[in-house]
């Protein structure tokens, strides 16, 4: 049963994944918007689902610090992971609106989430009020003046599509990923503990990827149907929603406090998403300028493996 579960999750996530980018085209192509805004908008969005259902069940079941390890653990696998493996499949050229405006946002809604937990070890509501708020003002930003970021192989081959089925492809999409990806983590989960893997390495390993499985998808699909803006644009947007989004909204609910037996979160794993954050911009530069490829995928991937390493050790 858990190699089924296995199966059936995975062929939901490339069912979902077409569907999603079908529909993130056809609806840049309607409204004539960039297609890195639409990544980093409706795809982020839809991706980000997963850790915001798990972000507010945990918080309304008393887990507030799972919230926090969730956003954590799913912003570290969409650089070191997500970002690694699909610019091992093919390269990303960027252009002066990633460092100029993308990557500058992440860094500072990383550093913020930071600046709200490190001291006090909590995230108040007003503080919640104030990520999302910054939520919104950065979205209205993104729609009115948001340029793009990377540049598309095949743009002629984009379809435009009626309003009725970006709507429906959008919701099949979204449910494609989070269904598969729900399905995969239970199966996962399942075949690991009758194998007799420990409960602390199937969290820190298929938890915390299986969050970040919609990403994944998205982007592989993205980047072999040669639409890398909304690859590129999904995973940093995915980063911001996390951090603004699922958190915000999750803390104005009700305060996240991590707490004693959490702290590693505060003491190990922030500073590893925070670092792995940063790391992305240099590797825009060196050696080459202005592009993501293989040898950055490795460097990114070897960093992830080192902090599965770390914390699971």
């Amino acid at each position: 049963m858990s190699i089924a579960y296995i199966i059936i999750g995975l062929v939901l996530l490339v069912f979902g994944g077409n569907f999603l980018l079908k529909a993130a085209v056809g609806l840049s192509l309607k409204l004539n918007i960039p297609k890195i805004v639409i990544g980093m908008t409706v795809v982020s969005f839809a991706t980000s689902a997963p850790e915001l259902i798990v972000s507010i069940k945990s918080a309304l079941d008393g887990a507030t610090g799972l919230a926090v390890g969730n956003v954590i653990g799913s912003n570290i696998a969409n650089i070191a992971l997500v970002l690694g493996v699909t610019i091992i499949l093919s390269t990303i050229n960027v252009e002066k609106s990633f460092y100029q405006t993308d990557w500058p946002v992440m860094m500072f809604a990383s550093l913020l989430f930071y600046s709200f937990i490190a001291f006090d070890n909590t995230i108040q509501q007003y503080e919640g009020i104030i990520m999302v708020s910054l939520l919104i003002v950065f979205l209205i930003y993104l729609l009115k003046f948001q340029k793009t970021a990377v540049v598309d192989e095949m743009p002629e081959d984009d379809e435009e599509l009626p309003l009725y089925k970006i709507v429906l492809f959008l919701v099949l999409g979204g449910l494609g990923l989070w269904g598969g990806s729900e399905l995969l983590v239970d199966g996962a989960t399942t075949l690991a503990k009758g194998l007799g893997v420990s409960e602390a390495i199937i969290g820190v390993t298929i938890v915390s990827i299986g969050t970040s499985v919609p990403e994944l998808a998205a982007s592989i699909i993205a980047v072999l149907n040669k639409e890398k803006a909304i690859s590129l644009g999904n995973l940093i947007g995915s980063n911001i929603f996390n951090i603004l989004a699922v958190l915000g909204i999750t803390s104005i609910i009700t305060p996240i406090t991590v707490n004693p037996g959490d702290m590693s979160l505060l003491d190990h794993d922030i500073y590893w998403m925070l670092a792995i954050s940063f790391i992305i911009l240099p590797l825009v530069f060196f050696p080459k300028g202005y592009r993501l490829n293989w040898r950055d995928g490795i460097i990114l991937l070897s960093l992830y493996g080192l902090f599965i390493y770390q914390t699971i050790s």
